[in-house]
């Protein structure tokens, strides 16, 4: 089985409409990386994230322009030629690298590009299968991290705004300790410590917080697991007394009900917070983090 529908003629309608959605946003950009309808700098954002960082930190002081639209799969982006064409016009890119290939291919080719990759930052480290999760801000530790680093390039680039990127980042990072420390409080006396979700995004989150992630799927959007693969977590939901398994907004709930179906467990969603959409928990990062509390406190039994 697979853990999210393949293309179909939908799909790529879909593509279309997104790309010409970028292409209009991208188009506003003027030669120098001001958007012609504010005059302001632009600054671009690779997926919702960074975006959402972006946006907390530039304040009024920059236009930041996502290149995956809300609802996309951020891991399939594809950009149009004149976005390619308008990356050399940003003030910053910032993007993660590895996580998105055209992104990374369109940057490799636009030398004259400022791109900011947040890696580093991040701290990023490899899952039990060997491939790097990219999945940092479910940490949100490590995503203040990227924010500082953030605001720190922003001000190298910006000098004139750069008190109001500090600032600005400042009461962001402190609302992210803010978030950690619900999270440690909230997860501390939680019976269950294996967390079965759909796919393997949750390594950081499950590691700050002393649980054992346990997938179904891989960290690649496009990896199925084997019939070997589902037998092995129904067992160990089974014998671990799991209650729950967890799916994403974003992805084909199928699976995890088959596999809860068969095992007596319930489904409930945990969102990987790679995009905002009308059917999210929340209208934003934080909001969307605070319902995965929740959501874990039941499905993990924390009294």
């Amino acid at each position: 089985m697979s853990r999210r529908p393949r293309r179909t003629a939908l799909a790529s309608v879909l593509a279309t409409v997104v790309a010409a959605a970028l292409v209009g946003v991208s188009a506003c950009t003027g030669p120098s990386g001001e958007t012609e309808s504010t005059g302001k700098p632009a600054v671009m954002a690779a997926f919702y994230p960074l975006e959402y960082l972006a946006t907390r930190i530039a304040g009024d002081d920059l236009v930041v322009i996502p290149l995956t639209k809300p609802g996309a799969e951020p891991h399939d982006v594809e950009l149009t030629p004149r976005t390619i064409a308008d990356l050399p016009k940003a003030l910053l890119v910032v993007f993660a690298k590895g996580f998105q290939p055209a992104v990374d291919d369109a940057l490799a080719a636009q030398p004259a590009t400022a791109p900011f990759d947040v890696t580093q930052a991040a701290r990023l480290t490899t899952s039990s299968s060997g491939t790097t999760d990219p999945h940092f801000w479910l940490d949100p530790v490590r995503y203040a991290d990227v924010a500082t680093a953030l605001a720190a390039r922003l001000a190298s680039v910006d000098p004139a705004h750069a008190a109001g990127y500090t600032s600005r980042a400042r009461v962001l990072v402190a609302e992210l300790t803010a978030l950690n420390g619900q999270w440690l409080t909230g997860t501390r006396t939680c019976q269950i410590k294996d967390l079965v979700t759909s796919h393997a995004a949750f390594g950081y989150l499950t590691a700050a917080y002393g649980f054992t992630q346990v997938p179904i799927a891989g960290v690649s959007p496009d990896a199925e697991p084997s019939a070997a693969d589902l037998a092995r977590v129904a067992d160990l939901v089974r014998s671990a007394g799991v209650t729950t398994i967890y799916t994403e907004p974003l992805v084909d709930p199928k699976l995890a009900a088959t596999l809860a179906s068969s095992t007596g467990a319930t489904v409930a969603t945990l969102d990987p917070v790679e995009g905002i959409t009308s059917t999210s928990a929340g209208t934003d990062y934080l909001e969307v983090m605070t319902a995965n509390l929740a959501a874990v406190r039941a499905g993990q039994r924390c009294p």
